[in-house]
């Protein structure tokens, strides 16, 4: 899987180190005489030769350079070499890092959401297709109306998990779907719905002041990892700027199964969502990182 090769190198500043050539996943591009040139007919566009070119030589077309320009915070364009960062606090970081569901009333800025999509972008991507979307849901009240919306997906769920006949038919012909759901779900969603109905309580966003959704288009080659890879990396990044995040499962499932969430979101034909994040400024505080439960990795030795 590749794309048309767009990639450029300038034979003026090759100097001929061949330090691209490793690097290229596709082998694109080779020495011929005493410098780089480009000798293949595909590429992922990966940016890997020209992040590995001292001398500026090479280009990708279909890259921004500006792309990860971010507004709100300083960054620049030095590259971290491995093991050349603080892993300890890297590792803090991680384990601060936790889902939040009480926010301040308090608007998170346009700029702040669109940096967190510029760092999410940051985050690999099968085949580096990078064919992933974001939506932003910036402000209350557009949120609470996305909220109503999956309510009523829930509401019509429940009424269909309610009737005996219609989970007896499920697990006939739908694995018993819709009874797994009245068994897992319904009481909590049932009683979710009525907070949300007689004391304006929102337990599905928590109260955020905005929303990133983050999608894909049908070009993507492995669209649900590429979609959590970069919400992973959003989580991160809102963390350290003062932020809080929460991924909202519900809200997902919903504007899978509901086409008026899709037509209220205006999502274009093919787009898929495959995370909703909550993003807002955090109204709890935490005395010491969050534990996890033990894992023990299996060893293979083929």
């Amino acid at each position: 899987m590749g794309e048309p090769v767009d990639t450029h190198i300038d034979p003026e500043k090759c100097v001929g180190c061949g330090l691209c050539i490793p690097v290229c996943p596709r082998d694109t591009i080779s020495m011929v005489g005493e410098v780089a040139k480009v000798t293949g007919d595909q590429s992922i566009g990966c940016g890997h030769c020209v992040a590995a070119c001292p001398e500026g030589a090479i280009t990708v077309g279909f890259t921004d350079p500006s792309a990860c320009n971010l507004v709100s915070i300083e960054s620049d364009d030095e590259y971290v070499q491995p093991g050349d960062f603080d892993a300890k606090a890297l590792v803090r970081l991680m384990r601060s890092r936790r889902s939040c569901r009480n926010y301040l009333e308090k608007p998170v800025s346009l700029e702040i959401l669109q940096d967190l999509v510029k760092i999410g972008i940051t985050a690999p991507s099968g085949t580096n297709s990078q064919a992933w979307t974001f939506t932003l849901v910036p402000n209350r009240d557009s949120v609470l109306s996305l909220g109503r919306a999956v309510a009523e997906f829930f509401r019509g769920l429940n009424r269909k998990a309610e009737n005996p006949a219609l989970r007896v038919l499920a697990k006939l012909f739908m694995k018993d779907a819709l009874g797994e759901y009245h068994r897992d779900y319904y009481p909590t969603v049932k009683e979710r719905l009525r907070q949300f109905d007689e004391e304006g309580r929102d337990s599905l966003f928590h109260g955020a002041p905005a929303l990133i959704l983050v999608g894909s288009t049908p070009e993507a080659s492995t669209p649900i990892e590429d979609a959590l890879l970069a919400s992973g990396n959003i989580g991160l990044a809102a963390h350290a700027m003062g932020l809080g995040t929460c991924l909202i499962g519900f809200a997902v499932e919903a504007i899978r199964h509901e086409a008026a969430v899709r037509r209220l979101i205006k999502l274009p034909r093919g787009e898929k969502i495959h995370a909703v994040i909550t993003v807002g400024y955090p109204n709890e505080e935490y005395a010491k990182p969050a534990e996890r439960k033990r894992v023990e990795p299996r060893v293979l030795a083929l």
